[in-house]
């Protein structure tokens, strides 16, 4: 018996997430273990220090650096607003004196004799941390930040570009293998994460965005597309700090490539719920996936009563009796003997990942993994 194959990532219908919300430098954790929390619940927060701004007081004023300090009005530790006058040079008879002014609002954190430079320290910058899903908080790490875990509804995708993000579901295309259509995006998609079989164009995404939507969720989008939202060639090695207005995430690989309908049907199923997306990419070491997250409702996020299930054939593996179900070599048999985990290149120029097949008689074919099914007796 066989079962159909779609892209070796996770595709799972009920699971336990667990998320690590990190404060970039110690700071204060604003939750307690065992809290609920929403996605949009500050859990932690902490203040980054300001930037140091330099000033060569020393040559404006004309004096050697060990005399900067006296014809200063300010001293360490005060705090400035920028353009405040902080000292004079002495001048000739007291004439032609030059005025000394702040360059920036802070505070002054040092006035050096050797170099005569005024060191400033811009404002500290306020940052908080959210829950980025609906769930409980698990474990708290003390200054440091909190784990969060709800039963959910889970897409990894294969690329994408743009932050974390949260919004209602809504499906924009009836089938898998249709594309978006920016005509079909209307004002009432904002706050929405729309899901399409394809992203055939920047248009459509640009008219997303416009329409304020949360993000874009599609099986395939080409490189050209790609160039134009973003303005420029992107690597697929890390994504994630791109300044864009919403998150894109491609669950199948790089072209006119249809969503998976396994992956496709799941998503449907959960539309109008609130999902948490993120489209932060990394292919290298310490792989990072793109991702849609559903929470499931509040009386099933203790899970023990719903052991976890996944799109159907997910388990493919070196040693795995496959089929090939296109051509080329549609209908032949063999095992997995290579699952590279960088997306490549096809003959039809599409990008995406590849599994390659020994088959029975002994010759090599690398594929898209979509073109195989698991043969699983």
């Amino acid at each position: 018996m066989a079962g159909a194959y779609s892209p070796g990532l996770f595709i799972k219908e009920r699971t336990e997430v667990e998320k690590i919300r990190r404060l970039p430098i110690k700071g204060e954790i604003l939750v307690s273990k065992g809290e609920r929390v929403k996605d949009d619940t500050a859990v932690a927060r902490t203040r980054l220090p300001g930037s140091v701004y330099p000033l060569n007081a020393a040559a404006i004023l004309n004096v050697e650096p060990a005399g900067v300090e006296a014809l200063l009005l300010k001293k360490t530790g005060d705090s400035v607003d920028k353009g405040a006058l902080l000292g004079r040079s002495r001048g000739f008879q007291g004439f032609f004196r030059t005025a000394l002014h702040a360059p920036v609002t802070g505070t002054i954190e040092t006035v050096s004799s050797a170099t005569g430079q005024i060191i400033f320290r811009e404002p500290p910058i306020p940052v908080e941390v959210n829950a980025y899903i609906n769930g409980r908080v698990t474990e708290v790490l003390p200054d440091d930040g909190v784990k969060v875990r709800t039963l959910a509804a889970f897409v990894q995708g294969i690329f994408g570009i743009g932050r974390e993000a949260q919004g209602g579901i809504k499906v924009k295309t009836p089938k898998p293998s249709d594309a978006l259509d920016a005509h079909a995006v209307s004002p009432d998609d904002k706050g929405m994460i729309l899901i399409a079989g394809v992203l055939e164009s920047a248009q459509a995404y640009q008219a997303a965005a416009d329409a304020g939507a949360a993000g874009v969720v599609a099986g395939g989008v080409s490189y050209g597309v790609l160039k134009k939202i973003l303005g420029y060639e992107i690597g697929v090695a890390i994504t994630g700090a791109e300044k864009l207005d919403l998150p894109l995430v491609i669950t199948e690989g790089f072209g006119a490539i249809a969503m998976s309908g396994c992956t496709f049907d799941l998503i449907s199923r959960h539309e109008g719920r609130r999902a948490s997306l993120n489209g932060a990419t990394q292919i290298r070491a310490g792989v990072i996936r793109p991702e849609l997250i559903v929470p499931l409702d509040e009386n099933e996020t203790d899970g023990a009563a719903h052991p976890e299930s996944s799109c159907a054939g997910t388990d493919l593996s070196v040693g795995t009796a496959v089929r090939i179900i296109r051509d080329p070599g549609f209908g032949t048999t063999g095992k997995v003997e290579e699952l590279p985990p960088e997306p490549r290149r096809m003959g039809s120029e599409t990008i995406t990942r590849v599994v390659v097949i020994r088959a029975d008689g002994g010759e090599l074919f690398e594929l898209p993994r979509a073109n195989v099914e698991i043969i699983d007796g």
